[in-house]
């Protein structure tokens, strides 16, 4: 079996959909959504053109009683969260090459509906409270993106910035945005086998954020790796590829400023889970989708849930 490269080589690595759907650092959110990266459809195109992608992530999670969070200002404990996003991007990649690279630049547009419920400490004892919102996510922009192929690996390098255009209300459980921005340098390898079809992706990034200027907030670095295998099968026009994505999310600085008073909150996560995707070759142009479940597991000063991705790529 020999697929070809550019069917293969996709968009840019998976930018998060930018709510609190995930406890860890400030309200235990952060702008990287785990998971969301590492499988062959979020490998960054080797092709001059346009790429496409429609994705839907549903997230649901909890936290027990005993556990504190600051959020929107709070403490709150006992934590349950739905999310279900729905973002559009587009990427385009450059013809000439930049330091021997295939260039490209892209965006993210992320549309939330998530609800909260979280217990909260009153003058007339705790009380539960829930709330919901839906609305415009923090927008994810790529201003570069490096791709270099030699043979069956590629070599990967890219900047994400995570702008604060989402709602934010000090006081509300539920925010489509975060209040502040993030910067997410991140590397990865791939490999590719033509002959048989065998597919290998690492990637690993750190997050670095800014202080919330409402709660002067400001949560810490966060490290976060994604590792895939995925083996592709012929199936009619196309091929199925039926593989894994496993993460690692490790808070590897504590939180500060006036509004942390819970101290450095470092988050912990580590989930695995099933991917099913299928790549369809359209003459010139490749249209792909992929499905993944990933539970998280072993969790620490975060939500513990499972996440459900559903993602359709078109590269022209």
């Amino acid at each position: 079996m020999k697929p070809q490269s550019s069917t293969l080589q996709f968009l840019a690595l998976l930018l998060s959909v930018t709510t609190s759907t995930v406890i860890a650092e400030e309200g235990g959110a952060g702008h990287y959504m785990p998971g969301g990266a590492g499988t062959l459809i979020d490998a960054p195109p080797i092709k001059a053109g346009w790429v496409f992608e429609s994705i839907y992530l549903h997230y649901s999670g909890e936290t027990s009683l005993s556990a504190a969070f600051p959020r929107a200002g709070l403490v709150t404990a006992g934590l349950e969260a739905t999310s279900n996003a729905y973002m559009l991007g587009a990427l385009y990649t450059f013809e000439p090459l930049v330091l021997g690279a295939h260039f490209s630049v892209g965006a993210f547009l992320p549309i939330v509906d998530m609800e909260v419920t979280g217990a909260l400490d009153t003058a007339l004892g705790r009380v539960s409270r829930t709330d919901s919102v839906t609305g415009l996510g923090d927008i994810s922009l790529i201003p570069a993106m490096l791709a270099w192929k030699s043979g069956d690996w590629q070599f990967d390098a890219m900047l994400t910035v995570y702008a604060p255009t989402g709602d934010y209300e000090v006081g509300r459980l539920a925010n489509t945005g975060l209040n502040y921005w993030t910067f997410d340098p991140t590397i990865g390898i791939n490999y590719n086998n033509q002959k048989t079809g065998f597919n290998f992706a690492l990637h690993t990034g750190i997050t670095l954020n800014t202080e919330n200027s409402d709660t002067k907030y400001k949560s810490g670095s966060v490290l976060h790796t994604e590792a895939s295998i995925t083996q592709l099968l012929p199936l009619g026009k196309g091929f199925l590829g039926i593989g894994a994505n496993a993460f690692l999310y490790d808070q590897v600085s504590g939180d500060s400023g006036a509004g942390a008073k819970l101290g450095d909150f470092e988050g912990l996560s580590i989930g695995i889970g099933p991917a099913l995707s299928y790549v369809l070759p359209i003459g010139k142009n490749t249209l792909a989708a992929e499905i993944k479940w990933i539970p998280e597991r072993d969790t620490n000063k975060r939500l513990e849930g499972d996440a459900i991705w559903v993602k359709v790529v078109y590269q022209f």
